[in-house]
């Protein structure tokens, strides 16, 4: 492992265990095993690895997504797939996520979001035409702008129900059965 990757997999490990605010510069250098003026040749500040930290985790969704969605099934199963490997994710990274959210908020680094996420817009962009090719959704899906409300709407109750609240796999499963219906019948 190069020493930047060790950099940013440190300071996840930290700012998940400390806390972003509470994490200090040396305390990633000491996790890395680097020396303090190591960090300094690849990022100016502990906040400046955030969009890394986003890079990671997007990567992460990805390597979900492909694993579990079957580009061979009809639309409707990519769908619910789609969503279960984003609730999936979100609970087995509910950590990561919160040091992200925190992190880019109190950092100049939230408007690289975009260009970070586009790996996850691509994806969803091209499902849809595909969809729309055949037929599967309605014609008139503008295809750019549904991707990025479809992954809001997916990652924003992901999020509610791992990061935010504690509720029963009962309440979780409905939230999930209402969530397939509603974008089902948004893109109908």
């Amino acid at each position: 492992m190069d020493k930047k990757q060790k950099i940013i997999e440190a300071t996840i490990d930290q700012f998940t265990t400390k806390g972003v605010e509470n994490t200090k510069i040396s305390d990633i250098v000491k996790a890395a095993g680097i020396a303090q003026g190591t960090f300094y040749l690849y990022f100016p500040s502990k906040f400046s690895v955030m969009p890394e930290i986003a890079k990671y985790a997007v990567e992460e969704i990805m390597k979900e997504i492909h694993a579990s969605v079957n580009l061979h099934d009809a639309f409707d199963n990519k769908i619910e797939q789609l969503v279960k490997a984003v609730f999936r994710i979100t609970e087995e990274k509910k950590e990561l996520f919160a040091v992200l959210y925190a992190g880019l908020a109190q950092s100049e680094h939230l408007k690289q979001w975009e260009s970070i996420y586009s790996p996850f817009y691509n994806w969803v962009y091209d499902l849809l035409e595909e969809a729309a090719s055949k037929m599967e959704i309605r014609q008139n899906v503008n295809s750019a702008r549904t991707s990025r409300i479809l992954i809001g709407l997916i990652e924003s109750t992901a999020e509610q129900l791992y990061l935010y609240d504690s509720p029963s796999q009962e309440e979780i499963d409905a939230q999930y059965d209402e969530l397939i219906v509603f974008i089902k019948s948004a893109l109908k």
